[in-house]
């Protein structure tokens, strides 16, 4: 992946400049680096933007704007702004390829699925973002418990309380608790501020990975961190993704990929680094089968891998993709798998045949950045960098989709453990928020009641 550059955090996806068709829309959600917000240019505009507020799903059926964008009040409507941005975005690649060539093998499907109705949209947690091509720093423990990164902490959100809540703040030194509690003078030598590049939660266990290659965990139900510590000796080692699963005897692991081309296995009760698996290329994104015996290795190359994970050998090689991956994850069934990729496709994998993926789903804009199935493997979701969130129907043989648009860069994608929600993270200096999504049941009265 891209060498981090010390942004303070909003260093996204590649420029793009609109087109000039309206004075007001020059600065409505620029690309990032340049200006990352919808911002215009009247006074009363501008007070009305500082004015935004949640949406709920009554107020979204009574027309307003599930963000607040203030429609009505800008020189253009929304069709003509998504028009504009499909035209002008322009997506980040690592690598020259056929655009042509690409689009003729992927899959066709519908677009106009329903499963998962829009609940509520909350600024009173914004994402935000630090790497253009990182983008799994939001995840749920239920539904009622999503984590998610701004700036340099870890909040808690719940949707019950409407409340949120700091469980992790790396701004400053950073130790162990326990290493504080016997020397308190050596506070002061531990992590200095880490900026966080992934996360990942599950169960009780919040890990965070930074952009020296640092990693601190830290268990829920205890107040302080567990372990921290600088995992790589490279100092562009990135922990680009944190991966938390169960071993085949159940013991959990982490797993993390990082930029020296290094996977790493650790164990969760004292941390001890229990395997290390080398690669020719950086690793940006790992994913253990369901029952931990595989694990899909992609990165900085266009070809994928399948490796053992108990020892890191290659058991097959993926090719297909025609870019640089960052994103994978597997279906609850053990057979198929997904691989997110920079040429704004998802392949879609079957274990028994790795010769060639067996569907190929293509994005709106831009790269496949995180890919989600559901616990109960009904349905997969895959984010775009900014956009544009896919949600598609398994069962249909992923026919049929729920494109969920909006305007914003997508810091990540979560569905709850029980499937019920689904979480989508958005950066942006003015419209930052946590969007949920409750899963469509024939229980319509129960949307009365938030």
């Amino acid at each position: 992946m891209a060498e981090f550059q010390p942004y303070e955090y909003e260093y996204m996806e590649e420029d793009f400049d609109m087109v000039d068709f309206d004075e007001d829309a020059e600065d409505l959600l620029q690309a990032p680096r340049e200006r990352d917000s919808l911002d215009s240019s009247s006074e009363d505009e501008e007070e009305e933007i500082s004015q935004v507020t949640d949406t709920t799903a009554p107020q979204a059926r009574r027309g307003k704007d599930i963000q607040g964008i203030p429609w009505e009040r800008l020189q253009f409507t929304r069709e003509k702004y998504r028009e504009t941005r499909l035209q002008q975005y322009k997506n980040y690649e690592n690598l020259n390829y056929s655009h042509e060539e690409l689009d003729k093998g992927c899959k066709q499907f519908n677009k106009g699925g329903k499963f998962y109705d829009f609940r509520l949209n909350t600024r009173s947690v914004k994402p935000t973002i630090v790497h253009f091509q990182l983008r799994n720093l939001v995840g749920a423990t239920t539904k009622h418990d999503i984590y998610l990164m701004h700036s340099y902490s870890i909040m808690h959100w719940s949707p019950l309380t409407r409340k949120s809540t700091e469980v992790l703040n790396v701004g400053g030194p950073v130790l162990p608790s326990s290493e504080v509690e016997r020397n308190p003078w050596t506070y002061q030598q531990g992590l200095g501020r880490v900026q966080i590049s992934t996360m990942c939660v599950k169960d009780n266990l919040l890990v965070s990975g930074g952009f020296q290659g640092e990693m601190v965990c830290k268990n829920l139900d205890h107040p302080g961190v567990s372990y921290c510590a600088k995992i790589t000796h490279d100092e562009n080692a990135i922990t680009n993704a944190i991966e938390i699963y169960d071993n085949s005897s159940g013991a959990k692991r982490l797993m993390s990929s990082n930029n020296d081309s290094v996977v790493r296995v650790f164990d969760t009760q004292n941390f001890a680094v229990l395997g290390r698996y080398y690669f020719n290329w950086a690793v940006n994104h790992t994913s253990v089968s369901p029952d931990s015996k595989m694990v899909i290795v992609v990165g900085d190359n266009a070809d994928g891998l399948v490796a053992d994970s108990q020892n890191g050998k290659v058991i097959a090689l993926l090719k297909g993709h025609l870019d640089f991956s960052f994103a994978s994850a597997w279906h609850p069934d053990g057979r198929i798998f997904a691989t997110g990729n920079q040429d704004t496709t998802c392949r879609l994998w079957d274990v028994r045949n790795l010769s060639t993926a067996v569907t190929i789903l293509k994005g709106r804009i831009g790269a496949i950045r995180s890919v989600r199935f559901s616990s109960d493997g009904r349905f997969m979701a895959m984010a775009e960098p900014a956009d544009f969130v896919h949600v598609f129907d398994t069962k249909c043989d992923y026919e049929q989709c729920q494109e969920i648009d909006l305007f914003g860069e997508i810091a990540g994608i979560s569905f709850s453990p029980d499937t019920e929600a689904l979480f989508i993270g958005v950066a942006d200096r003015t419209y930052g928020s946590l969007l949920e999504y409750n899963r469509r049941h024939a229980n319509w009265y129960l949307d009365s009641l938030y």
